[in-house]
């Protein structure tokens, strides 16, 4: 007899500015059989690394436009992120989507505060980092199904959060990676913030 326990498609969005430990992160994520979803460059680094990476942009159907300013901020996108996998209604609509059901978020913001010190006014607002956060936070909000990374450093602390678990991870792992990215988005915003208010 074939039992079909845990057969679900696992997805992991990763969309980083840098790309840093890609590697490594996706040779681990692959091993515990999960498919890549990415957009841009980061999806393009992926793909020549040699993994199998399907684009946001033919997932959701709708191009990246403005040089990249609106690639990831799309409600099918949002859709996979939000909908709680306990609702029986949320699960009834999300299914007629035909969207992958995303697990893992894997996302690192533009560094605003670097190029605040050096740059251009113009080449400044361009690292206001939106999709990035709203990601995030969509993921952070949905902690009890979805994983949020943010940090690099913590590449090594979900691979071994996945090893422990068969390939999943484990609600106290996902909240306090929730927790900390809203403190970082936060720090963030406040950079932000900060900058137009001295500019």
């Amino acid at each position: 007899m074939v039992f079909r326990k845990n057969l679900k498609k696992k997805f992991v969005l990763i969309s980083v500015y840098d790309k840093k430990n890609l590697k490594y992160l996706c040779t681990n994520l692959k091993k515990f059989n999960y498919n890549f979803i990415s957009s841009g460059s980061t999806g393009e680094k992926i793909r020549s690394m040699g993994f199998k990476c399907r684009d946001i942009s033919k997932l959701t159907k709708f191009k990246e436009m403005f040089g990249g300013r609106v690639k990831t901020l799309n409600p099918l996108i949002y859709s996979s992120l939000l909908f709680l996998r306990n609702n029986k209604l949320h699960i009834k609509q999300f299914r007629k989507l035909k969207m992958p059901e995303i697990d893992i978020v894997v996302v690192n913001l533009y560094p605003f505060k670097e190029y605040s010190k050096k740059n251009s006014e113009n080449d400044v607002i361009e690292m206001i980092d939106i999709g990035g956060p709203s990601l995030l936070r969509a993921a952070s909000k949905n902690f009890k199904y979805i994983t949020p990374i943010m940090d690099q450093k913590d590449y090594q602390k979900l691979i071994n959060n996945l090893n422990k678990n068969n390939g999943f991870t484990d609600i106290i792992f996902r909240k306090k990676m929730a927790q900390k990215i809203f403190k970082e988005v936060s720090n963030y915003d406040n950079s932000i913030s900060t900058w137009l208010n001295e500019n």
